[in-house]
């Protein structure tokens, strides 16, 4: 399939050439005013080519002209350095999908909704997807029509922002208007289809997906604003399951899940005596999502042949509620600039499992259950303030500083007795199939306090030379204190070109999730019951394995690049390494039932879990190190020509180089032999996961009322990793490119038609071989940066006024 990559290469750049070409003229200067930022910084906004560190701007117009809804998606579709994957299989994970900056960990990339700290996601990612062992921010909670523009910091920033900023920032700000407004309705589905080994030719229509939002600019007073948004978005499943050899028919589900989730968001501002602001903003989410498990086959001791005689997928429910408020004050006070905000955070959610049954109730079993409630909330209160001070340097000094209060909260409730206990049948599987319920012992209530503090400062030093420093001190109720610094510093070299560059120390502390999450379920080996499961790392279970409490994660980030240009052309490269110490993962399972008198490790594994009731166990524990490389290059060129209209070309790459330099094993006075904690499957998805290189060519062009997009997406190569040592269970993704078209044309009024596909020339990653998938089940690895559903077809009608 190489030969299509270069295919695509080819067709893109055409496109971008034949545009210049089609234009005849000299670029532009754009009368635009330059995007501002304020991310990455605590002095005033400057512009996005004048930052000391690298930002993408991510326009709301960028995020509207594609047929992906979901704001994440959007995201990938947009920053070279963000990855998006579509895991299947992997039960709530499947709902609530994690998201990579950088190629780190989902939790290592802070976000901020109108610069205040969002709450993380409840769902903690513990099956082998992307991501596994995070607990991160789910960004698909905010409609993306309630946002004004996004801003992507693509370095550390711990220092200013505190906890999770290793990988960067993703900066949320809200549409602000008090008048205007907007409406748009989306409608697509995938036409689609691949060879199967097992079923031929196989096409589809599916995941048919209707997203209809809105919104409304409504003045305050006379002076202030209030701009509601909304959303309302009905997907359907997907599934590209192959024909199942064992009975010539499809009986697996592998894709999206079927999803509903309606959104409301509001943000507000008025001005107030004194030169003061209020400013306000609230958003809810409430989503139902529906994910398969896999097949259980008729005869298989976890089914009942009298209730499904031709076996069943169980469906995994998980209900999600989700809510951010936030009220913050801003004027000066004594000749500083101030900003005092409070914002509330919660999510919650719910699982259940349908089209299932706990096989040892035998034939009464019920069909459904409800299997539990997570929930996370977060209360954060910030004061900053900030001032100008005249030194007589060739720039004024900034000063800022400020102080950060949060207060978390994690809790589990088990679900109804029947997801979970043991029946009458004492040779069959107990507990709900798909998804076995929390049980009481699992229930948690755990909280915890920080408070940070930070100092800022930053100059024009000499003509064109400007230096930044910050340092922040934290305290965390749970494991101590905590200190980051960084310093960056640009040289404007001339008014085309600049060089930049930033070292920066930080941290993320482990999350709630991660300490206290517990999930068991019961097993019988010799008609005596045993606990096997995830246990918190400090539980009796996890420190006779050598649990400990859990530590901060710590960093080191080196940044040097440059920015170029030259009338309506731009350049930036960044090249970045970022080391991460005692990273947190979730261990391997430590297997002890039935014991093996040929493996001594079996053996003593016995001796230390049967006492406490377990047979098998993993936790989470720090130990793991990691250094990554990397290269982020974006180049834009913008042309305006009074016949032929406005082009916007745009090439933007990633390279990026991940490697585990350290992983923790077993004590040798635990076991006879130690073991790797971490083994080959688990690095290699840290390691090889996530893309070595993307590269994203987009083409832009608008004239009167005819509008049109074209982009290219490359992908390099992703390894789902397999356990054994020979790779035999190895699933390559190869080199893909993919290519998205959006055609639209306005209307009499402002009511806007657009025709598009993503993914038009129906690409797919390499299928997996037979020997790994004897069932049909997943032809495709869900690692894909691009998932596997193939092309998406669909059509928009936008109105605005």
């Amino acid at each position: 399939m190489r030969y299509r990559v270069l295919l695509f290469a080819a067709a893109s750049a055409a496109n971008l050439l034949a545009t210049a070409a089609v234009a005849q003229t000299q670029p532009a200067d754009t009368a635009d005013v330059e995007e501002v930022v304020v991310t990455g910084t605590r002095a005033q906004a400057r512009s996005r080519l004048e930052s000391l560190s690298p930002v993408d701007v991510v326009s709301a117009r960028s995020l509207e002209q594609q047929g992906r809804t979901e704001l994440a998606a959007q995201l990938q579709a947009t920053v070279p350095s963000i990855t998006f994957p579509r895991p299947s299989g992997t039960d709530a994970t499947d709902a609530v999908r994690p998201l990579t900056l950088r190629g780190q960990g989902p939790d290592q990339t802070l976000v901020l909704i109108n610069g205040s700290r969002a709450h993380s996601s409840a769902v903690l990612n513990t099956n082998g997807s992307v991501g596994r062992g995070s607990a991160a921010v789910d960004l698909n909670t905010i409609p993306s029509t309630a946002i004004s523009h996004i801003e992507v910091l693509r370095d550390g920033a711990s220092a200013l922002y505190g906890s999770d900023a290793i990988a960067g920032v993703i900066n949320i700000l809200l549409r602000e208007a008090d008048h205007g407004g907007g409406a748009s309705v989306t409608y697509g589905q995938y036409v689609s289809g691949y060879k199967g080994f097992y079923g031929g030719d196989r096409d589809f229509r599916d995941g048919q997906t209707v997203t209809v939002n809105g919104w409304q600019g409504l003045k305050l007073g006379s002076d202030g604003f209030l701009t509601v948004s909304a959303e309302y978005r009905d997907r359907d499943h997907t599934n590209r399951a192959d024909v199942d050899p064992r009975f010539g028919v499809v009986t697996g589900r592998s894709g999206d899940g079927d999803v509903k989730d309606g959104s409301i968001y509001l943000n507000a501002g008025k001005p107030l005596a004194a030169g003061f602001e209020a400013r306000g903003w609230a958003g809810y989410q409430h989503r139902d999502g529906q994910n398969a498990a896999l097949y259980r086959t008729p005869t298989e001791a976890r089914n009942i042949p009298s209730i499904y005689p031709n076996g069943f997928v169980p469906l995994i429910n998980v209900t999600s509620d989700d809510a951010n408020f936030g009220l913050g004050l801003r004027g000066d006070i004594a000749g500083w600039r101030s900003d005092f905000t409070i914002s509330y955070g919660w999510n919650e959610v719910e699982y259940g499992v349908e089209n299932t049954l706990n096989a040892s109730f035998g034939p009464t079993s019920p069909r459904s259950f409800y299997a539990g409630t997570t929930k996370y909330d977060q209360l954060v209160g910030n004061a900053d303030f900030s001032r100008d001070f005249d030194l007589g340097l060739a720039g004024p000094l900034n000063i800022a500083f400020g102080i950060e209060a949060r207060k978390e909260t994690y809790t589990i409730e088990a679900g109804e007795p029947g997801s979970y206990l043991r029946g009458p049948v004492s040779t069959a599987a107990p507990g709900s199939q798909g998804f076995t319920g929390f049980q009481p012992s699992n229930e948690v209530d755990e909280d915890r306090t920080n408070v940070g503090g930070y100092l800022a400062l930053e100059a024009e030093v000499l003509p064109d030379v400007t230096v930044a420093a910050a340092v922040r001190q934290e305290h965390y109720s749970d494991f101590g204190d905590n200190t980051s610094g960084r310093v960056s510093a640009r040289w404007d070299l001339s008014p085309n070109l600049a060089f930049r560059g930033s070292y920066e120390t930080g941290f993320r502390a482990p999350s709630l999730q991660q300490q206290y999450y517990t999930n068991t379920a019961i097993l019988f080996v010799n008609n005596v019951a045993f606990e096997t499961g995830t246990y918190p790392s400090i539980s009796p279970v996890g420190q006779a394995l050598g649990g400990q409490p859990l530590e901060p994660e710590t960093s080191q980030n080196v940044s040097l690049g440059f920015v170029f240009r030259a009338g309506g052309f731009e350049l930036t490269a960044d090249a970045y390494q970022i080391e991460v110490e005692d990273r947190i993962v979730l261990s391997e399972t430590l297997q002890a039932s039935p014991p093996a008198a040929a493996n001594p490790n079996s053996l003593a594994l016995s001796g230390i879990l049967s006492p406490l009731g377990a047979t098998a166990a993993r936790f989470f524990l720090n130990g793991v190190d990691t250094r990554t490389r990397g290269l982020d290059v974006v180049a834009h060129y913008r042309i305006i020509d009074e016949q032929a209209g406005t082009f916007d070309l745009t090439a933007a790459g990633n390279i990026n180089d991940f490697d585990v330099t350290r992983r923790p094993q077993t004590r040798q006075t635990l076991l006879p032999t130690p073991v790797l904690l971490f083994g080959r499957q688990a690095t290699l998805r840290f390691e090889e996961g996530t893309p070595p290189w993307k590269l994203s060519l987009q083409g832009d062009w608008s004239r009167q009322n005819w509008g049109a997009t074209v982009r290219t997406t490359f992908y390099g190569d992703v390894n789902n990793a397999g356990a054994a040592a020979d790779a035999s269970g190895d699933v390559h993704t190869g080199d893909r490119g993919v290519v998205d078209a959006e055609l639209r044309y306005t209307l009499p009024r402002q009511v806007t038609l657009a025709l598009g596909a993503d993914n038009l020339f129906d690409t797919y990653p390499r299928q997996i071989r037979p020997a790994n998938n004897t069932t049909g089940a997943f032809p495709f690895t869900s690692f894909s940066p691009f998932g596997f559903n193939g092309r998406f077809v669909y059509g928009r009608v936008a109105l605005n006024w």
